[in-house]
């Protein structure tokens, strides 16, 4: 049953996507990207709460967006109507009585009226400014009744004109999480490597001229599964790990304790900035997806400030 009706929801879900006039959809965002004043998302029904859903997307990514409901409007809540406004009908049909009876008056205020319908030549359409067909061939429901791949399809819609305004706007990560600052998109954005890494007496160092017998202890000690080399400037010039070591003595048993680590550090090594996010230090230590990188030396220019861990990352929640 269920395999079934996957295979007729992804059918009428291609219908969509093979038909969806992206001529139109331009223009459509284009009057939305160019507002002055608030997007204004209304509907009845699951129209309705697909329009809610969709300005709450648009709200957190810092443009003014809203939902009312029809009926509030033609209760009083036109006075939330601003002429710089553009305001967003959701209708199947488009042939929602509230939705129509409430046109002249947002005409009125010469608001810029936007229609999102699946029914070609229907009465919303004739009054918008400007409309969009979203296609769809027929509901999942057996009976093509219930409300099924037509709020679908005004959800994805809705989703995919939010991203093209991520695009237009350039937004950075830092930018969408000022609108998040609790949970894990907040820390994601927010918190930066400088918030957890180690430092100071933390850090696992050794210098070029150590030899390795010499720096087993902070190795163990120090339990980050590493040594950062550093010159006297504290530069860093390579790591040492635990899978170095043990490779050094399988390969040297008898003499590598008198090694000195500049002849064993590992050169080519991943760094980043104490400033950078940890969102961008776990993307740096899960680039490879066949030996993610378990620390990342800190640094200031050239020079050793601190070490993250990947465990750290991790239990930031991320």
């Amino acid at each position: 049953m269920l395999q079934t009706l996957l295979v007729k929801q992804q059918t009428s879900l291609n219908f969509f996507f093979q038909n969806l006039d992206q001529h139109q959809s331009e223009k459509i965002l284009q009057v939305m990207f160019n507002c002055a004043g608030s997007l204004i998302f209304s509907g009845v029904g699951k129209s309705g709460m697909i329009a809610e859903k969709i300005a709450a997307t648009f709200s957190s990514i810092g443009v003014r967006s809203f939902y009312v409901s029809p009926i509030d409007l033609l209760h009083g809540e036109l006075g939330r109507v601003d002429p710089n406004d553009v305001f967003i009908c959701l209708s199947k049909s488009g042939e929602t009585k509230e939705l129509l009876s409430l046109i002249p008056y947002l005409k009125q205020k010469s608001v810029k009226i936007l229609a999102w319908i699946s029914q070609d030549g229907s009465s919303l359409e004739k009054m918008a400014d400007l409309s969009i067909l979203l296609p769809v061939d027929r509901e999942l429901c057996p009976f093509n009744l219930a409300p099924t791949i037509s709020a679908e399809v005004q959800l994805i819609f809705g989703d995919l004109l939010a991203v093209a305004f991520m695009h237009k706007k350039e937004m950075s990560l830092q930018d969408y999480a000022k609108n998040h600052p609790a949970g894990s998109i907040g820390k994601i954005g927010n918190y930066s490597v400088a918030d957890v890494m180690l430092k100071d007496g933390d850090l696992p160092i050794c210098y070029l001229q150590d030899k390795l017998k010499d720096v087993l202890v902070e190795l163990s000690n120090k339990r980050c599964g590493c040594l950062v080399v550093v010159d006297e400037d504290k530069k860093v010039q390579g790591i040492f790990t635990d899978g170095d070591l043990r490779r050094a003595l399988q390969s040297q048993p008898a003499s590598i304790l008198e090694e000195m680590m500049e002849n064993l550090m590992t050169q080519k090594f991943l760094v980043i900035e104490e400033k950078k996010s940890l969102y961008e230090a776990a993307k740096i230590m899960q680039r490879n997806t066949n030996q993610w990188v378990s620390v990342l030396p800190v640094v200031q220019g050239s020079c050793l400030v601190g070490l993250v861990r990947l465990h750290d990352v991790i239990g930031a929640n991320l």
